[in-house]
């Protein structure tokens, strides 16, 4: 009959314990990260789902601030400004002509 040596407990050391200890928590940092701009995504698309707002397209030399106060003319542009780049998830804030901005329908005219 054959036996077989049982195998050795594995041992981490001090070091061992604090790059697994690092590995981890930076996966959860990390999780939570991705999670929050998945979240900021979602919140930014909410009129689009309620389908509350119409398109406006943009004449040759318009800036977001004109757009903003030909729409709004009672409002603050910033505001209006921060919702139309919201809305339309916009990078830029440069406007071609042509374009089809979406406005929030708190602007409609």
């Amino acid at each position: 009959m054959t036996t077989t040596a049982p195998l050795p407990r594995l041992r981490l050391t001090r070091r061992g314990r604090a790059v697994i200890t690092t590995l981890v928590v930076g996966l959860i940092i990390g999780l939570a990260f991705a999670l929050t701009l998945i979240g900021g995504a979602a919140t930014a698309t909410t009129d689009l789902s309620t389908g509350s707002f119409e398109y406006v397209t943009v004449h040759s030399g318009q800036s977001l601030w004109q757009l903003a106060e030909s729409v709004a003319p009672g409002s603050d542009p910033r505001d209006v400004i921060s919702d139309i780049v919201n809305l339309n998830q916009l990078q830029t804030s440069v406007l071609q002509p042509g374009d089809r901005i979406a406005i929030p329908a708190a602007y409609s005219r």
